[in-house]
C-alpha cells in the first residue's frame, strides 16, 4: 500500500514524496483512514514506529478549510517533553510547506512575548507541553473553546512525569464535542482509565505487542562490577563501529559526571538533560542530529520519540528502573527498518531490574563479555544500594536488608538503667561526638542538683483571711477543709472561695 491509497491530498502526497518517504508504516496505514473520518482514536504502539506522522499527515488536511481567530486555536497536540513538542513541530513544517496553516510552538523555557505574539495572529495547531499551555491560559493569553481535534501523544510518559492531572484540567477546558486522537507506547490500567474517559467509540489500533523492542535491535548485555562500568563503556565504544550514540544514565548529576569522564578520554561527547537550560538542550539536539557530536550522554529526557536518523548504537550505562524505559531506550537505534545495537551495563545489584526487562520482553538478554574486564554474577534480591545509594569517593556500601549480622547484646555494665530512679552503675563518660546531648533537659529548678537528691518541700501558702464591718479579721478554709463554719453572710457571689480583703473594708464617710 502507498500514501496516496489512504486518501491524503495531493499537496500532503508531495511533502511526503520530497521526505523520501514511499510506504506507510503499519500505524499509520491503519490510523490515517479514520482520523480522515473524524473518528476517535486509540493507537498503542512500540516506539520508532511513526506514530507523528500517523496524526499530522491527516491533520493537514482537515485543518486546510477553515480560518484560525485570535487566541483560538483549532487543535491542540499535548507532548510530555520539550523535545518531542519540538519534533514534532518540525513533522508540521515538513508536511505541510504546501499548506498555508499557523503553528505556534508552546513549551517552558522560551520567551512568553514571542509565544503570545504567535497566538494573537491565531493559528491552527497548536503544540504544547502541559505545564507552558496552562500557565498562558491562566495568563488570559489563549482560549481552548475552539479546538476541534486533541492529541495526546505519548501518554504512558506523562503518566511517568506526573502530568495527568494537568492533562485532566485541560481537556475539561476543551469542547465535549471533538475528535481525540490517543496514543501510547503502553497501556496500563491507569491510560486505559484515561482513554475511556477522553473518547468516545474509539478505533483502537495496535500494531504491535506492548513494549516490545524492534526486531531490528541486537540487544546484549554486559555484568560488571561498579567500579569497572567506566572503562567497560569505553572499550565498547572504541571496540564497535560506532557512528553516533545515546548513553543513557538514571540520574541527572551522572549524566555530567559521565560526560566530564568522556571528555577527559578524548571522546566527543556532550550531556542532555532535564536541569539545562531549554535553549543548551535545543543547541545541543541539534548539534547531534548534524553529526558534530558523536556520543550524546543523556536522561531518560531523550528516550522517547527522538527520531534520530541512522543512529548505530545506544548504550546504557544504568539499567532502567522500569522495564518499559528499557524499550523506549533502544527504541532510539534500529529505527525505519534500518540494523541498530544495544548494549546494557548491569552490576550484582541490577539483577532484578535485569530480571523484569526480561520478563517483559518475553526473553532473557544476550550476556558477552569483555576482555580483561571480568564478569559479575546478578543477584535479585531487592538491596537499599539501588538508584539512591550508589557508592562514592569515600562512601561505603549500605548491606542489603536481611544480610545485615546482629549486634552483640551489651553487658548488664553498660546498659542504661531501667528505671530513672535506679543509679547507673559505673557510668562512662559520653565522648564529645559534636552533636546535642539526646537526652531530656532538666527542669531549670532542678539544674545543679545531684541525681536523686530530694526537692526541698514547697512553703505552706498563707491561709486566707477575710474582714467583718467592724474590722475584725477571721481566716478562711482551705479548698480541703470543710466549710460548714462558714457563715453565709461572709460569701460573695462570683469571686469563688475567697472574698477580696479590699471589699470587706468599712466604707469611708465623708464629714463635714
Amino acid at each position: 500500500m502507498s500514501f496516496a491509497d489512504l486518501g491524503l491530498s495531493a499537496e500532503v502526497l508531495k511533502a511526503v514524496a520530497d521526505a523520501g518517504y514511499t510506504a506507510p508504516t503499519p500505524i499509520q496505514e491503519q490510523a490515517i483512514p479514520y482520523v480522515l473520518t473524524g473518528r476517535d482514536v486509540l493507537g498503542c504502539a512500540q516506539t520508532g514506529t511513526g506514530k507523528t506522522a500517523g496524526f499530522t499527515l491527516p491533520m493537514i488536511d482537515i485543518l486546510a478549510a477553515g480560518r484560525a481567530r485570535a487566541r483560538m486555536p483549532r487543535s491542540l497536540i499535548i507532548e510530555p517533553t520539550r523535545e518531542l513538542a519540538a519534533q514534532v513541530s518540525a513533522a508540521f513544517e515538513t508536511y505541510g510547506k504546501h499548506h498555508k496553516l499557523n503553528m505556534a510552538l508552546l513549551i517552558g523555557g522560551e520567551s512568553f512575548s514571542d509565544q503570545e505574539r504567535k497566538l494573537d495572529r491565531g493559528v491552527d495547531v497548536l503544540i504544547a507541553t502541559p505545564g507552558r499551555l496552562i500557565d498562558l491560559f491562566e495568563r488570559g493569553k489563549i482560549l481552548l473553546s475552539d479546538v476541534k481535534i486533541l492529541v495526546i501523544d505519548e501518554a504512558d510518559r506523562m503518566l511517568d512525569m506526573g502530568f495527568i492531572p494537568d492533562v485532566e484540567r485541560i481537556v475539561g477546558l476543551l469542547p465535549r464535542i471533538r475528535q481525540t486522537l490517543f496514543f501510547s507506547a503502553t497501556m496500563p490500567p491507569e491510560i486505559r482509565r484515561l482513554a475511556d474517559a477522553f473518547l468516545m467509540n474509539p478505533k483502537e489500533i495496535s500494531v504491535a505487542p506492548p513494549a516490545s523492542p524492534a526486531a531490528t535491535v541486537a540487544q546484549h548485555l554486559i555484568t560488571v562490577q561498579p567500579d569497572d562500568k567506566r572503562e567497560a563503556l569505553r572499550r565498547l565504544i572504541r571496540n564497535e563501529d560506532v557512528k553516533n550514540a545515546i548513553i543513557f544514565c538514571n540520574r541527572k548529576r551522572d549524566v555530567d559526571i559521565l560526560n566530564r569522564s568522556l571528555l577527559k578520554s578524548g571522546f566527543n561527547a556532550a550531556a542532555l538533560h532535564g536541569d539545562m537550560p531549554q535553549s543548551k538542550r535545543t543547541e545541543t539536539l541539534e548539534r547531534f542530529k548534524e553529526g558534530e557530536i558523536r556520543l550524546l550522554v543523556a536522561s531518560d529526557v531523550a528516550a522517547r520519540g527522538l527520531d534520530i536518523q541512522g543512529m548505530s548504537h545506544v548504550f546504557n550505562f544504568d539499567v532502567p528502573i522500569h522495564a518499559e524505559d528499557y524499550v523506549h531506550r533502544i527504541g532510539r537505534t534500529g529505527r525505519a527498518g534500518r540494523d541498530g545495537r544495544a548494549f546494557t551495563l548491569a552490576t550484582p545489584e541490577d539483577g532484578r531490574f535485569v530480571a523484569a526487562i526480561a520478563k517483559l520482553i518475553g526473553k532473557d538478554i544476550p550476556v558477552i563479555s569483555l576482555e580483561g574486564i571480568g564478569p559479575a554474577e546478578l543477584s535479585e534480591e531487592e538491596g537499599d544500594t539501588r538508584h539512591h545509594g550508589r557508592r562514592g569517593r569515600g562512601g561505603s556500601r549500605r548491606e542489603p536488608a536481611g544480610k545485615r549480622e546482629p549486634q552483640a547484646r551489651e553487658p548488664e555494665s553498660k546498659r542504661e538503667p531501667e528505671s530513672r530512679h535506679e543509679p547507673a552503675a559505673r557510668a562512662e563518660p559520653r565522648p564529645d561526638t559534636g552533636r546535642r546531648d539526646e537526652r531530656p533537659r532538666q527542669p531549670a529548678r532542678d539544674r545543679g542538683r545531684r541525681d536523686g537528691a530530694q526537692r526541698p518541700p514547697l512553703r505552706e501558702a498563707p491561709r486566707p483571711i477575710t474582714m467583718d464591718p467592724e474590722g475584725k479579721v477571721t481566716p478562711l478554709p482551705r479548698r480541703d477543709e470543710h466549710r460548714d463554719d462558714l457563715d453565709d453572710d461572709r460569701r460573695v457571689i462570683g469571686f469563688g472561695d475567697h472574698l477580696p480583703a479590699f471589699l470587706a473594708r468599712p466604707p469611708r464617710i465623708a464629714r463635714g
